[in-house]
């Protein structure tokens, strides 16, 4: 059975950004351009998660998802692994923290206005400083978004996610963890899961299609490109930014 959007419901669902306003504002606009050419009354954009780390403007993705809604617009705001770590540092997990500036966490903190002196201190005084030095930095409405943020999104036959889900768990019983952080277990998994799931989290090249998922993860942080999938009925396109030549 082939999955269908809601009836007169287009979807559009957007990848990982990792700090790349810049991606964020050409698929924002090429979204609008796109809904005017579409006779569907109810539109819903669904972001993915990872809207931090890697990329150089944290703060500007996090405002423009905030602020941007085109009139007849129903924003869902999904939070990605990336949000997960940045929370769980704030909240004072020290080990946690480290394992974030290692994977982007500096170039958030950077965005926020924390000058980090050496980008490879790693010890508990040195870690702890950066954590207390965003925590007073980090604008609260930032803050109040990231805790905000929902873990998975049910519209008509689809199911959004960061991560992806466990085979074999009914989608109304996946764990938070699951959603944010599981990979090769779900990504290896010919398992019907009762939707189709779309998610990001796992960078391929180009969307991967497959018959129980759709991945959309195309690495935009590096590549350049930043990819939304416009659902429609039972019709699926991609938006996506292109790499300057």
């Amino acid at each position: 059975m082939t999955p269908h959007t809601p009836a007169a419901t287009v979807i559009y669902a957007i990848g990982d950004i990792h700090g790349r306003l810049d991606l964020l504002d050409r698929i924002q606009r090429q979204i609008a351009d796109d809904a005017m050419l579409r006779a569907a009354s109810r539109r819903q954009v669904v972001y993915l998660g990872d809207y931090v780390s890697r990329g150089p403007d944290t703060a500007g993705v996090v405002d423009r998802v905030r602020e941007w809604l085109p009139e007849g617009f129903e924003r869902i705001t999904l939070k990605g692994n990336h949000e997960d770590l940045l929370l769980r540092f704030l909240d004072g997990e020290i080990d946690t923290g480290r394992h974030w500036l290692d994977y982007g966490g500096l170039e958030a903190m950077s965005a926020y206005g924390v000058v980090i002196a050496d980008r490879d201190a790693r010890d508990d005084a040195s870690v702890i400083a950066l954590g207390e030095d965003l925590a007073a930095r980090i604008p609260a409405s930032h803050l109040e978004f990231f805790r905000a943020l929902q873990t998975r999104h049910r519209s008509g036959d689809y199911f959004f996610v960061h991560g992806g889900v466990r085979p074999g768990v009914p989608l109304e019983k996946q764990s938070d963890r699951d959603c944010l952080w599981i990979r090769k277990t779900f990504l290896n998994s010919d398992a019907d899961h009762g939707a189709m799931v779309v998610h990001g989290h796992s960078i391929s090249d180009e969307p991967e299609l497959r018959h129980n998922r759709i991945g959309i993860d195309t690495g935009a942080y590096s590549s350049g490109v930043l990819t939304c999938l416009v659902l429609e009925g039972e019709a699926r396109s991609f938006l996506q930014t292109q790499v300057p030549e």
